[in-house]
């Protein structure tokens, strides 16, 4: 077979396993929990990149094999720019000179803070569903939302005392969107009870007199959690909350609240 008869055929196969790629226009996320909400709300196509880092499994939302699918930035000014998007999804975090670069470039930039209540983040997923052109997609899944929470509102009293682990020994506190759907599901976040109002940093010293009813940490086990979960095995119950529920809202809160309130229940029984 000749070279220019099989060439178009490497090309093809050499690009299977690739992103598609999107060399202008379109839209770039650098935030990693728009990418969630983005992929929930606009045809793949639409998407110029998302946030590199969901595709590590210590900060994604989204599962591997739909993080795959993107191309993804590291989100400096450089790559950003040289993609020429329609809009660009960005963090309050991003670097004041990168901002300002995208300014000087001229593109559309959506600025978004990281929401620490259900209703901010129902807020958030509007605010982006209206910048893409997409707001009944958008309002159906601030529905989804609603309905997750109408269906793991607790049916009754007990309200058994929990902590979340984040990561090691970092416990999510008060005033985080973790607490609220622990709160809502009946589960009542014990860090307070150790004397950490916010989130920070609780080791099992601190815990270990007394420790709470319900220990929920990541699937990644640390040496940290490990130390924690042997050494109270048969002093409080334990339970797997999967590390990509704990990154974002948008999206996530569906399985989030739906596993909170599953994890609750196991403990009831």
């Amino acid at each position: 077979m000749r070279l220019a008869a099989i060439l178009p055929l490497l090309l093809v196969l050499a690009g299977c396993d690739r992103p598609a790629a999107v060399t202008r226009g379109g839209i770039v996320s650098t935030n990693p929990c728009a990418d969630q909400i983005l992929v929930s709300l606009v045809e793949p196509d639409r998407i110029a990149a998302i946030s590199h880092y969901s595709q590590d499994p210590a900060s994604t939302s989204l599962p591997p094999e739909v993080a795959r699918r993107y191309r993804v930035t590291a989100g400096t000014a450089e790559e950003v720019i040289a993609l020429r998007p329609d809009l660009v999804l960005t963090s309050t975090f991003t670097p004041a000179a990168t901002r300002a670069a995208y300014a000087r470039a001229g593109l559309n930039v959506l600025l978004l803070d990281s929401p620490t209540t259900i209703a901010a983040s129902k807020a958030q997923i509007m605010v982006i569903a209206r910048a893409v052109d997409r707001p009944g997609r958008g309002q159906a899944l601030v529905n989804r939302i609603d309905a997750a929470l109408a269906e793991t509102a607790p049916q009754d009293e007990a309200r058994p005392s929990a902590l979340l682990y984040i990561s090691g020994d970092l416990v999510t506190g008060a005033g985080t969107l973790l607490d609220e759907l622990m709160t809502h599901v009946g589960l009542r976040d014990a860090a307070a009870d150790y004397g950490l109002q916010h989130t920070g940093r609780l080791p099992l010293e601190t815990i270990l007199t007394d420790p709470p009813r319900l220990i929920m940490t990541p699937e990644f086990s640390t040496r940290e959690s490990a130390i924690r979960t042997r050494i109270l095995t048969y002093r409080t119950r334990q339970a797997v909350f999967p590390r990509g529920l704990v990154n974002c809202g948008g999206p996530t809160i569906v399985p989030a609240v739906q596993t909170l309130a599953a994890i609750r229940h196991q403990v009831l029984e």
